[in-house]
């Protein structure tokens, strides 16, 4: 009879537990990136009883135990946000990693509301990729900035995660700058004729001053012409855009077959206030022509690009940081790391948003392909539902008040057999 008040006890602390765990399910329910637990029960030591007629004894349970509270690794829904900085994982595999606290401890979290803080160092202002609790959020650097610049030659960077180990903070300049690059070379191409007509076309480039210049060609034809085909003098100047200076002024000689193909041209670089521009017509029938077919409007394409600020970073879906420039630039600066575990299960909760590894989940680890994706500008919802936790909860309840049942009608015999 003690021993039913014993068992009634473990399974009213047994369930106890168990609507614990519902209820902080159901309280988090609207947390984001919520991994919600389970409960697992598992009976106490059993003690044989003898039936008396020498075969097998029967076995007596002792009560009830908690035997584990496992993690629901199920993914929660998405819902879109107005921020490029909330992210989300797509699937169920994967942790961002997050940096931070006393002891700088590292913990993996599915909560993705990240923004950018900003603070101040002894070298100027940084942004750092951090969490509404203020862990910052560990990545790969491209490690193409220096001195509030950025290096434009990786412009085109995808950047691949380092080793799990040299995860760092994710940390940036507020104020950076997108170098200029001066024009180097100017393609022109188009129908100049065969009247003795002047013809003209032009193009922007890009001084080292990060000026947009004008870089202007004017044909004008030889006299006398050769009895095949057709000569022209090209003059090249290259000034302000307002025309009010003029930087270098070249001159040259091209000449056309009688099908009108350029065949040479003696012009070759111009100086645009500093910086070599080597002008290409192209040959034969590739650039300018001389021809009394159609007209092929004139066209010219360069490269170069002027100096731009810094006006935002985000975040792509292959969790690279772009940094956005007022020139219409961008350039990768760093990716968001996304850890993977043998055992998921085996995280140690420290919050239902925030988690640390151990020895049953093993240390953090990359996949060698598709390590994961994210979704940027979406967070992801608490994996609860709330209408099976409110059933279980209900079950739970119910479970309680049978246990709590038992507990009394032991008393109630074991007060008749002391009244005896």
């Amino acid at each position: 009879m003690i021993q039913s008040i014993y068992a009634g006890v473990s399974g009213l602390q047994s369930f106890q537990t168990g609507i614990d765990v519902l209820s902080n399910n159901i309280a988090n329910v609207n947390t984001t990136g919520f991994r919600g637990s389970g409960t697992e029960f598992a009976n106490l030591f059993e003690t044989e009883i003898s039936t008396g007629y020498g075969g097998s004894g029967q076995q007596l349970g002792l009560g009830t135990r908690i035997a584990a509270t496992p993690l629901d690794l199920s993914a929660g829904s998405f819902f879109q946000t107005e921020s490029t900085t909330d992210l989300a994982i797509i699937g169920d595999d994967g942790w961002f990693g997050l940096t931070g606290g006393a002891g700088g401890d590292e913990y993996y979290t599915r909560a993705g509301n990240f923004h950018f803080d900003p603070y101040t160092t002894a070298t100027g202002t940084s942004v750092r990729l951090a969490n509404a609790d203020g862990f910052f959020v560990t990545g790969t650097h491209a490690n193409n900035t220096e001195n509030g610049v950025l290096s434009p030659a990786i412009e085109a960077l995808e950047l691949n995660l380092a080793n799990v180990d040299s995860q760092t903070t994710l940390e940036f300049p507020a104020n950076l700058i997108y170098p200029v690059e001066p024009t180097t070379q100017v393609d022109f191409t188009g129908n100049i004729g065969v009247e003795n007509i002047t013809q003209s076309m032009s193009s922007t480039v890009i001084s080292p001053q990060s000026e947009r210049n004008n870089l202007r060609l004017q044909f004008t034809q030889t006299d006398p012409q050769p009895a095949s085909g057709s000569t022209w003098n090209v003059v090249a100047t290259t000034q302000t855009a307002d025309g009010q200076t003029v930087y270098d002024t070249q001159t040259g000689l091209v000449s056309f077959d009688d099908t009108g193909a350029l065949v040479s041209s003696t012009l070759t670089s111009i100086d645009n206030n500093g910086a070599a521009i080597d002008i290409n017509i192209g040959t034969g029938f590739d650039g300018i022509i001389s021809s009394a077919g159609p007209s092929v409007a004139t066209s010219s394409s360069s490269d170069g690009t002027v100096a731009g600020d810094l006006i935002n970073y985000t975040i792509n879906r292959n969790g690279e940081v772009l940094s956005t420039f007022t020139n219409g630039k961008q350039s990768v600066v760093g990716k968001v790391a996304i850890y993977h575990f043998q055992n998921d299960q085996g995280l140690e909760s420290i919050t239902g948003t925030k988690f640390k590894a151990s020895v049953n989940s093993g240390d953090p680890i990359f996949y060698s392909q598709n390590n994961g994706q994210v979704l940027s500008g979406t967070l992801e919802t608490s994996n609860v539902n709330l209408e099976t936790a409110l059933t279980e909860l209900i079950i739970m309840q119910r479970s309680y008040d049978a246990t709590a049942k038992t507990v009394s009608t032991a008393d109630q015999m074991l007060q008749n057999a002391l009244n005896m």
